[in-house]
């Protein structure tokens, strides 16, 4: 696909496994999933789940800031949680990172994720 672009930048965690921190093409970009690693340690950000949901979404923003958006133009968030009670506190988080109107989204309840963190999110942009 000759319009197809890798994303990355080193605001994100890197990726840890074999996939890119984003794809774009033409003006669509999907955003691989992000857990609460901060980019700088590559560690699990400290606490519980408002700060991990906090990372996640910062992660996310600088992702879409590399590929030229920003969250308010995400049309589809993927929200995986271990615990679906965490599921109001994230909505609370998710709302100081977009704007109304929020994109489509789904939030299920996992039984884990990887290095156990309690919360991944993947977005799709529109640009």
């Amino acid at each position: 696909m000759s319009n197809r672009a890798v994303i990355s930048t080193p605001d994100a965690p890197a990726a840890i496994g074999p996939y890119s921190q984003a794809v774009k093409a033409g003006n669509t970009v999907w955003l691989s999933g992000q857990i609460p690693l901060v980019p700088e340690t590559m560690e699990i950000v400290e606490g519980g789940i408002v700060e991990q949901a906090h990372q996640v979404f910062t992660n996310l923003a600088a992702v879409a800031a590399a590929a030229g958006g920003d969250l308010n133009n995400a049309v589809k968030l993927n929200i995986s949680l271990t615990d679906l009670g965490d599921f109001n506190q994230v909505n609370e988080i998710m709302t100081g990172f977009l704007s109304q109107p929020y994109p489509a989204r789904a939030c299920v309840q996992v039984a884990a994720l990887p290095r156990g963190v309690a919360i991944e999110v993947e977005a799709i942009l529109v640009l």
